[in-house]
C-alpha cells in the first residue's frame, strides 16, 4: 500500500507559493502567532457563514484560513522566530478552525444523510458528530505517537515523524472537500466524505503503528 498519496505529502510545494506573503507579513511585523490567530478568526468566520448557510462565502473564508495556517510557518522560519508554543499554538488553532466549521454545518439544520435515507433529523447532526470525532481522532494520533515513541527531530520547523504521510485523508483533505461542498452546494456530500474517510485515515494509521511498532 502506498502510504504517501495525500496532500501533506505535497506541503513543501503548496508552501514555495506562500513565500511572496510570508515576506510581506514579516515587512508588515505580523508575527507567526499572528497569523495563525488570523487564521483562526477567519476560520471561526467560516462556521458562522455556514450555520447561517452562506456555504459558498464560507468556503471562501475556509481557504483563506488554510492558506494562513501555511504561511504562519513561512514566517517563522524566514523571520527565525520558531517557537515551541508557536508549533503548538498552530495545533491548536487549527483543531479549533476544524472543529467549528464542521459544527457550524450541524448548527446550519441542513439535511445530511436525510437527503439519502428517511431518519430523523438528529441523524444528520450524528453524522455530523461522527466526522467531528473522526477529524480531531486522526490528528490526535499524532501527539499520542510523540509522547509515547519519542519523536523530537524537526524538520524546516516541524517534527519528523512516521505518521507525517500516513493515511490518505488527514486536515488538507478535510479542508479541501468542504471548501468544494461549499462552493457547489454539496456541502452535505462533504460531511459525509469527511465522516467516512477521516475515520478510515484513522484506522490506516493504527494499522500501520501495529505493524511498524509492534
Amino acid at each position: 500500500m502506498n502510504y504517501a498519496m495525500n496532500i501533506t505529502s505535497l506541503r513543501p510545494k503548496f508552501i514555495r507559493h506562500t513565500e511572496p506573503l510570508a515576506h510581506l507579513f514579516i515587512k508588515l511585523g505580523v508575527t507567526p502567532n499572528q497569523v495563525s490567530l488570523l487564521s483562526l478568526v477567519f476560520g471561526f468566520g467560516c462556521a458562522l457563514a455556514f450555520s447561517m448557510r452562506y456555504f459558498a462565502f464560507g468556503s471562501l473564508l475556509l481557504g483563506l484560513s488554510a492558506l494562513l495556517d501555511l504561511v504562519d510557518g513561512s514566517v517563522a522560519r524566514n523571520n527565525h522566530s520558531e517557537s515551541d508554543f508557536g508549533a503548538v499554538f498552530d495545533w491548536i488553532t487549527d483543531k479549533y478552525v476544524d472543529a467549528a466549521v464542521i459544527l457550524g454545518v450541524g448548527f446550519s439544520g441542513v439535511p445530511v444523510i436525510t437527503h439519502l435515507i428517511d431518519a430523523p433529523p438528529l441523524a444528520d447532526f450524528g453524522v455530523v458528530a461522527v466526522a467531528l470525532f473522526g477529524s480531531m481522532i486522526n490528528t490526535f494520533i499524532k501527539p499520542v505517537v510523540y509522547a509515547e515513541i519519542g519523536y523530537r527531530e524537526r524538520v524546516d520547523g516541524k517534527i519528523d515523524d512516521p505518521l507525517e504521510n500516513i493515511g490518505f485523508f488527514g486536515r488538507p483533505e478535510t479542508v479541501l472537500v468542504l471548501v468544494l461542498g461549499g462552493l457547489t452546494g454539496y456541502i452535505w456530500v462533504s460531511v459525509i466524505i469527511v465522516a467516512l474517510c477521516t475515520n478510515l485515515s484513522a484506522i490506516q494509521r493504527v494499522v500501520y503503528l501495529y505493524r511498524t511498532y509492534p
